[in-house]
């Protein structure tokens, strides 16, 4: 689109812009110093801005970009829109801004939550909006049975390990579903900060807790067999 200057304006007595594309106009805008205009001029008008708009469309935008290109440059700012449970927000905000501050930082990408769950993403390239986007769906992600995750074990009890499957998430993987054969104790298996993979066996319905099973996925040993 294009406009005159002003002092060209004040010889005027209307400006009317046209923008869209050979399916149709998409805005208008008009500035008149007249009472009002006719039909006639309207129509003209028109006709005029359809013929100006297809040449440029032709002769300019298409000899530069003949297709629709299949995703937008590397260097160019990315915005994309995801939608939370709006009871999700102050998890990914965390105690006095924290975990939403930190995705930031890890990014790089501007993050703005509006009250109804809407997240707005801002960010330089797609690797980084993509990074904030993952970060924010682990974060209100449910975990569900059957599911199998990388997890990190937080702590360690005579009885079993805590496994935290999601950010903010854990999980029990008793003692007895450390092996397929029995162990004396979990630090057989594994010690706190290293990464486990477990299975969500089950959760609790009115508390919520989270059985978790390793040896679910893992090949059970073969049994040893027994001489004739």
């Amino acid at each position: 689109m294009v406009d005159i200057q002003g002092l060209e304006d004040f010889y005027g007595e209307m400006d009317f812009k046209v923008a869209g594309t050979k399916k149709g106009i998409t805005s208008i805008q008009v500035d008149i110093k007249n009472d009002g205009l006719p039909y006639e001029v309207i129509n003209e008008a028109f006709q005029k801005t359809k013929k100006a708009r297809n040449y440029i469309i032709d002769e300019v935008l298409l000899k530069a970009i003949p297709e629709v290109r299949a995703e937008l440059s590397p260097y160019a700012p990315k915005v994309s829109t995801m939608k939370i449970d709006p009871d999700k927000i102050r998890e990914v905000i965390g105690q006095g801004g924290k975990v939403i501050q930190k995705i930031v930082a890890d990014t790089g990408a501007k993050i703005d939550i509006e009250d109804d769950g809407t997240i707005h993403i801002f960010a330089v390239n797609q690797e980084s909006g993509d990074a904030a986007r993952n970060a924010i769906e682990l974060i209100v992600k449910e975990p569900e049975v059957g599911e199998i995750y990388e997890g990190i074990v937080k702590t360690i009890q005579p009885f079993g390990a805590f496994v935290e499957i999601l950010p903010g998430k854990d999980g029990l993987c008793h003692i007895s579903k450390l092996a397929h054969k029995r162990i004396e104790k979990v630090e057989d298996v594994v010690n706190v900060g290293e990464t486990l993979t477990v299975k969500v066996m089950e959760i609790d319905e009115k508390t919520g807790k989270i059985s978790l099973s390793h040896k679910d996925t893992i090949a059970k040993e073969e049994e040893p067999k027994k001489e004739d």
